[in-house]
């Protein structure tokens, strides 16, 4: 990510570029780049006041670790796992606002998107391939002998 000094550069050029727009378009593309400017500018004090700390995430199952570690990486979080901890327990070391905010919404958005994925494939395999609708609810109750 840039630097600090750098962001303020970008965004002192913005004002300049937006001072002297010729159009409207061109005023309003350098107002919206110099609103994100400066919103990384506040997120990044804002993240420097919430220390990195280490997060542990226990997730259900192997695809829900392997699409949590995949997300990790693509926002350039490191995650590890300590000897003896199972292989569904993921740990991290960010700032929790920050990470909340990013990866962890983007996993649970993905995490209800897999798992309705698979819960219409298996229904789907149940009725068609087995000839079967699969409800456990209608299973009688085995008595066991006296």
């Amino acid at each position: 990510m840039a630097s600090d000094r750098d962001l303020r550069e970008k965004l002192a050029k913005l004002g300049r570029l937006f001072a002297r727009g010729a159009t409207p378009g061109e005023r309003a593309a350098a107002g919206a780049a110099r609103d994100r400017l400066q919103a990384m500018l506040d997120s990044g004090a804002a993240d420097e006041a919430d220390p990195e700390i280490e997060l542990q995430y226990s997730l259900p199952d192997v695809w829900s670790v392997r699409i949590f570690v995949a997300l990790c990486r693509k926002h350039g979080v490191r995650p590890y796992r300590y000897p003896r901890q199972r292989r569904t327990t993921v740990m991290v070391r960010a700032r929790q606002a920050g990470f909340e905010r990013t990866v962890a919404s983007e996993f649970r958005t993905l995490y209800r998107e897999v798992s309705a994925y698979f819960d219409e494939t298996v229904n789907h395999l149940i009725s068609d391939a087995m000839k079967s609708d699969g409800d456990d609810e209608t299973l009688k109750q085995r008595q066991l002998p006296k």
